[in-house]
């Protein structure tokens, strides 16, 4: 049975005191380097980013286009997993201030335990969970409680398909914000957000709880305001999983990539 549910953390903080537009920043764990994971964390924060989302990497990422599914493959190499990620997160509050969400696949999850994952995020201060494959009757009859135990929101995706039955329900379950999918592809796409610019508009039409950030295909300044024009904000991942890539200087190419978004 869906419940509204009663998170508060630094992810539910900023959308209260904020009415700008929100960037959230994706990156893959372990990816360019094992050992990359705080050096990122602290220049997107250095760079002005609003939030942060840290991907598990995982084998078979469904949802990820080849940029991401290459970041994947490379932090796996590294030797990254989660208990791993966890370790690196240790005494990450001292430095970081803004919203951390984890963003991966439930396999991975599983196999570490539903339990232990969420005590181990509260631990080292993360705010929000995103799990796409996580299915939405299972989270509430089975994992809600171990979200609302450690005050995780748990974010769920909708995308054009979603019903708007299915929209409320799942705005119901939710907490910290609604991850609107541009578009039924997998990320990293080129294709204009005009198209679904009636989808963003029936989104905003529903008078949702929660907020709304829109991902996929946002790889540009200008389409990050253009998402904005219906959202909270957007994500940005493939785009900047890019840059890291080809980037001789982390930090500095960081704080350009995110000024060439913001400002």
């Amino acid at each position: 049975m869906e419940t509204l549910m009663h998170i508060k953390n630094r992810l539910t903080d900023i959308f209260e005191a904020s009415n700008k537009p929100l960037l959230n920043i994706y990156f893959t764990a372990g990816f360019p380097a094992l050992e990359d994971t705080v050096l990122i964390l602290k220049a997107l924060e250095k760079a002005g980013v609003d939030m942060i989302e840290i991907g598990m990497p995982f084998s078979d990422p469904l949802a990820d286009g080849p940029t991401i599914q290459e970041s994947s493959e490379i932090a796996l190499q590294n030797g990254m997993t989660i208990k791993k990620l966890f370790e690196q997160l240790e005494g990450i509050r001292n430095h970081i201030s803004i919203p951390i969400m984890l963003m991966g696949y439930l396999n991975p999850v599983m196999q570490y335990g539903i339990k232990n994952f969420c005590e181990s995020a509260r631990k080292v201060g993360v705010d929000g969970i995103i799990l796409p494959d996580l299915p939405f009757d299972e989270f509430n009859e089975f994992y809600a409680k171990y979200f609302h135990e450690n005050q995780l929101s748990n974010i769920f995706l909708v995308t054009p398909e979603t019903s708007t039955q299915r929209l409320h329900q799942i705005d119901r379950s939710a907490s910290g914000f609604i991850y609107a999918v541009s578009t039924n592809s997998t990320t990293g796409g080129t294709k204009d957000l005009t198209h679904a610019a009636s989808y963003f508009e029936r989104l905003n039409n529903e008078k949702l709880n929660n907020p709304i950030m829109i991902g996929f295909n946002i790889n540009n300044k200008e389409n990050f305001r253009y998402a904005c024009n219906f959202a909270n904000g957007a994500i940005i991942g493939s785009a900047f999983i890019k840059m890291l890539k080809e980037s001789k200087n982390i930090e500095a190419d960081i704080i350009q990539f995110v000024d060439s978004i913001k400002n």
